[in-house]
């Protein structure tokens, strides 16, 4: 090989035997054995390799929320969360609801160039629900648009959801939906249980979530398009997607970090940190989600990344926003949920947060299995390591962190983005 070429020396691809991974001219260019690898060399030994991870759900803010968030920001942490490519949702002032939003948007992925962004379309104007967006051509457009979703409010509206799932067939698109009843939901809070009622704060009951589900799925089958579902986060909502599978519907799910580890017990503190949409839910809740993933039924970990300014997470419970950050401390909530507990294997963990949230988005050149010739979208990994959250330390502009103060396990080291390091040694190469 080159002198341009770069070896991962000694590292463990899904936690297997050790080999050289040598990249040169963007892509994974030989596999060879420990030590014989030939370039610049990067120390993997006792480290873990996985492809590049990708986030479906993501928050940049921008534009119109640069307060708390910018493609650019949002991309460092992207990148040091172990990321090489993450879906921007469409809620931002002015929405991405047209061709020349999702293209601003696509270009300040570019220009910043640590993280691919990859625009998700609004499915309706202005997120409001009752007429379509401009879903083709955003579709046609530079940024390629393959998903569309108004996350943050659901599309309630089943003609129009029926009418979204039939345009986007042409292109292969998915609509990815906010479940969420608004009518069940109204001034809702938290989760609706026997601790909403001693808390006196609204209840958000299972059922807004499931019954859109529900509904989606079936007209999903009626019109054999794609379906996604945000942030999945109660047990009924897995026994629906679980039964739609076994039809053969097309449906694919995520669930959050949060929705793994927290419950809603978290929110008698009142503390607004805990505050998210959907709500925190009960341990049951938690078992099944997490069973879920590992059984495959919910396809990805989505982070759901929602940075909010300081005045608008340190006020009162009930003028709070809805939102955590997620992108830095995601792969390590993922360990402790989900590796360390034995539900899954390295490999399995790369499938849920590279190689099928990518499948789902259409992120071109992500979620290959490492071997040759792939884009060298590479994640690297300590499985040994562990670290203490301090969102003060965040590159987000934001510090809305529900994990501040524990120690986690699992530590990003080193990314490569088309074989170029967007971080080495823990941080950002540039």
């Amino acid at each position: 090989m080159t002198s341009e070429s770069t070896v991962i020396r000694g590292v463990c691809p899904y936690g297997e035997e050790p080999v050289d991974f040598v990249i040169a001219g963007g892509v994974i260019a030989e596999i060879v054995k420990a030590g014989t690898g030939a370039g610049r060399v990067i120390d993997g030994s006792d480290l873990i390799a996985l492809p590049g991870f990708v986030d479906v759900h993501t928050h940049l803010r921008e534009p119109g929320h640069e307060d708390a968030e910018t493609v650019e920001t949002g991309s460092r942490a992207a990148a040091l969360g172990g990321f090489t490519a993450v879906f921007a949702m469409a809620n931002t002032s002015p929405v991405a609801d047209t061709a020349g939003v999702v293209e601003q948007v696509w270009h300040l992925g570019q220009e910043t160039g640590l993280v691919d962004v990859i625009p998700v379309g609004a499915v309706t104007v202005g997120l409001g629900g009752e007429h379509l967006a401009e879903l083709g051509a955003m579709a046609t457009s530079v940024a390629q648009v393959r998903m569309f979703s108004d996350d943050g409010k659901c599309v309630h509206d089943a003609a129009i959801m029926r009418r979204a799932l039939e345009y986007v067939k042409a292109f292969d698109g998915v609509i990815a939906q906010h479940a969420q009843e608004p009518r069940l939901t109204v001034d809702a809070q938290m989760n609706e249980g026997a601790l909403s009622g001693q808390l006196g704060l609204t209840g958000w009951p299972s059922v807004a979530e499931e019954s859109i589900v529900a509904r989606d799925v079936l007209l999903a089958e009626h019109v054999n398009s794609r379906l996604h579902v945000c942030h999945v986060s109660t047990a009924g909502s897995v026994d629906v997607i679980r039964w739609a599978k076994s039809r053969g519907i097309k449906v694919t799910a995520e669930v959050t970090p949060h929705h793994l580890l927290l419950t809603e017990d978290l929110v008698a503190s009142y503390d607004p940190v805990y505050k998210v949409n959907p709500p925190l839910r009960t341990r049951a809740d938690i078992a099944a989600l997490r069973a879920a993933l590992a059984d495959g039924t919910i396809d990805a970990i989505a982070t759901d990344h929602a940075p909010h300014p300081h005045e608008d997470k340190d006020c009162e419970w009930a003028a709070a926003a809805f939102g955590m950050l997620g992108l830095q401390t995601s792969f390590s909530i993922a360990v402790l949920t989900m590796i360390d507990s034995g539900l899954l294997d390295w490999r399995a963990l790369a499938d849920r947060m590279s190689v099928r949230p990518a499948r789902i988005g259409h992120a071109v050149g992500h979620g290959h299995d490492l071997v040759v010739g792939v884009p060298a979208n590479i994640c690297v990994v300590d499985p040994a390591a562990s670290w203490v959250v301090e969102p003060l330390t965040f590159v987000s502009k934001s510090r809305n962190s529900p994990y501040s103060g524990m120690t986690l396990p699992g530590k990003v080291v080193h990314v490569f983005k088309a074989g170029k390091a967007t971080v080495v040694d823990g941080g950002l190469a540039w």
